[in-house]
């Protein structure tokens, strides 16, 4: 049996092949057949001592049934240590009920995970009260990367104003809008949100932060472009000379792009946490440093680099 190698849900076989290549290591793509009533048939092979299943887990419910049966598989086959690299990491907006009788889907997947995996790698996973990741999945290994410095890293390769300002939609956005605003050495504020239904909000800006200056708007996820929208409107209100928006996690359809534009964006660019067609910033270099840790133990006996 071979040491490590990554295996991949389909839907990443391109962003798990540039991963395992980067790590220099195999990549296996998890077969997945559907049956007529449904149900699924799948084959996670072969097995390794190490195993890291790469899934992003937008459009999650099929994804972790099939997650979940080749985790099966591949520890009953001889896997020892099973590594979950989810760079966007679903049911984590509800970790409280907030309605009686509502189920708290991120205790529900957070068990579910914690028991057939070791460890668990994410990307700004979306947490209001839960402070850790750690919290979530009982008994193993978490890590909460910041694709800030990837972000950072592909607006820095391009011309950039410096006169531009960062500006996250509401106060949960403030510790990606300062450091990303840290990163490239420029301004950073955040404005005030009130929702007001699922796909209406109220947005407040700092209006003398953004006249006459062009703004990159920051959030982390963005599924039915309201809040961008309401946010573009408002800075180019207030005076703002242009309007770019950076996602982490872009889950929303392409005709959102039609709103977004008569909103007033003039570019948008998500990070490859989610296979979509913004996809712009790619994560691989912020996996890859993570996963190193794996490679150690197997340098010297396959003479990994």
């Amino acid at each position: 049996m071979s040491h490590i190698a990554v295996h991949y849900l389909p839907t990443n076989a391109a962003d798990a092949s540039r991963l395992a290549d980067r790590l220099r290591i195999p990549a296996h793509e998890v077969a997945i057949h559907k049956f007529p009533d449904g149900e699924f048939r799948v084959r996670a092979w072969p097995a390794t001592t190490v195993s890291i299943l790469y899934a992003t887990l937008d459009q999650p419910n099929e994804k972790l049934l099939a997650l979940m049966f080749a985790a099966e598989s591949l520890r009953r086959n001889g896997c020892s240590r099973l590594v979950l690299v989810a760079p966007y990491l679903c049911y984590m907006r509800q970790d409280t009920a907030f309605h009686p009788g509502e189920a708290i889907s991120q205790t529900v997947i957070g068990e579910l995970i914690a028991r057939r995996f070791d460890r668990v790698i994410t990307v700004d996973p979306h947490l209001h009260r839960t402070a850790e990741l750690s919290a979530i999945f009982p008994r193993i290994e978490t890590d909460n990367l910041s694709a800030m410095t990837a972000i950072a890293n592909s607006l820095g390769a391009a011309t950039f104003d410096p006169n531009t300002i960062v500006v996250g939609p509401d106060a949960e956005s403030r510790p990606w809008v300062t450091k990303l605003g840290g990163l490239l050495g420029i301004a950073a504020s955040v404005a005030t949100k009130t929702r007001l239904g699922d796909r209406l909000v109220e947005i407040v800006l700092d209006n003398k932060a953004v006249e006459g200056r062009p703004v990159l708007l920051i959030d982390d996820i963005v599924s039915s472009g309201g809040t961008i929208a309401a946010c573009a409107r408002a800075a180019l209100a207030a005076g703002a000379i242009s309007v770019d928006v950076i996602v982490i996690h872009a889950l929303f359809p392409p005709d959102v792009m039609t709103e977004l534009t008569k909103s007033g964006v003039r570019s948008i660019r998500s990070t490859t946490s989610v296979p979509h067609f913004t996809n712009a910033i790619a994560l691989d270099q912020i996996l890859s440093d993570a996963l190193q840790a794996e490679l150690l133990p197997f340098r010297s006996k396959e003479k990994l680099p």
